[in-house]
């Protein structure tokens, strides 16, 4: 339900850090009204406008408001002050999916299947609604109270309109891109930006797929490669293609060289085979080959009733650790919290508020009722 109170800095307590981006930080806050706890990603105007990262803020809400699912995490609200934006997001109390993986070496075959089978859901929505992920991984998948997942980072995606999707339908991996220059200018710091002098793309190294390294063409079939690289992942505890550095991964990706462990089932091995392909339209559950039914449908997910995914109990679970604000987390000082914010230039507020207004909050600021 709407709610058109707008809120403010001082409505929060502000706790623990618990993420940092290129131009944001991310911080466990609790509204004292409600006593409700959420996290609050602050982005610095000055620092938006100095790298010109207008336009990703805003896709990235955009992107936040038109997904409504339970395996994503939600934006609850947004508003600003002199210096600051503010993203107010559920909480994921657990984690990252990235450590557990870390914590037990690797998943065995019931818990691999489970969270595949909740990031195939996940895709098969986020693809119904024209939205390509394109920096898929475990790291960006956090994990809610329930050990559910809580897919996040939307600042890489995009939302595909109906030239692109005809675009996609008609072209082959050699044909020009969508927007070179919009997902060139995004990258994450996590990969190479250049491949060559002409190859440039948005990702991170051990997931991207062959058809962006060969010419920057992201459609939802990328997600799926990220898929297939993920599931390897969580049944080995390995990335399927590593290098001494960036370009030997990508020289791997590209020549398909990865190698599958002896132990590991023959289903398993078939799953990711099907998927690791190098010709987007030949990968299990894209358009081509018989969408996500067919992707539900393979062996690997005999035993997941898709149904129950959302209601069930997950087979991983944690300890009970408790509300970060009643487990001894020391809450942040206001002038602890201020320093953490830090100016990286000197652009006067008025003329910041002036164009980040402009570009970014130009209706106002959006709020619903956690």
């Amino acid at each position: 339900m709407a709610s058109h109170t707008k809120k403010k800095r001082s409505d929060f307590i502000f706790g623990i850090l618990i993420g940092e981006g290129s131009f944001s930080t991310v911080y466990l806050a609790k509204e004292i009204n409600t006593n409700r706890e959420c996290a609050v990603k602050v982005l610095e105007k000055s620092h938006i406008l100095k790298e010109k990262k207008e336009k990703y803020v805003t896709r990235e809400k955009d992107i936040l408001l038109k997904i409504n699912h339970p395996f994503f995490i939600k934006l609850y609200f947004t508003f600003q002050d002199e210096g600051n934006l503010y993203f107010g997001l559920s909480y994921a109390s657990n984690g990252q999916l990235l450590d557990y993986i870390k914590k037990l070496g690797k998943f065995d075959l019931e818990i691999s299947r489970y969270y595949s089978a909740e990031i195939v859901l996940a895709l098969e929505y986020l693809h119904s609604i024209n939205i390509i992920h394109r920096d898929l991984k475990p790291e960006n998948i956090l994990m809610n109270e329930g050990m559910h997942i809580q897919i996040t980072d939307f600042g890489s995606a995009r939302i595909l309109s109906e030239e692109d999707l005809k675009d996609i339908d008609e072209s082959t991996t050699s044909e020009k891109n969508l927007s070179v220059e919009e997902e060139t200018a995004h990258a994450p710091a996590t990969v190479e930006r250049s491949f060559t002098r002409r190859h440039s793309f948005v990702g991170t190294a051990q997931y991207v797929s062959p058809e962006v390294l060969n010419s920057n063409f992201s459609c939802f079939s990328s997600d799926l490669w990220a898929l297939g690289c993920m599931v390897y992942q969580f049944l080995t505890g390995l990335h399927p293609f590593t290098g001494r550095h960036e370009y030997e991964i990508f020289q791997r990706i590209l020549r398909l060289e990865y190698k599958m462990p002896d132990d590991l089932d023959d289903c398993s091995k078939d799953f990711i085979e099907k998927i690791l392909v190098l010709d987007r339209k030949k990968r299990l559950g894209c358009k081509e080959m018989g969408g996500y039914n067919s992707l539900k449908s393979h062996p690997f997910f005999a035993d997941i009733k898709w149904e129950e995914l959302v209601t069930c109990t997950p087979p991983l679970q944690p300890g009970n650790q408790g509300s970060s604000f009643e487990n001894g987390t020391k809450d942040c000082e206001e002038d602890e919290f201020a320093k953490e914010i830090t100016y990286r230039n000197n652009i006067p507020y008025k003329f910041i508020d002036v164009i980040i207004v402009g570009i970014f909050l130009s209706q106002s600021d959006y709020t619903v009722k956690c």
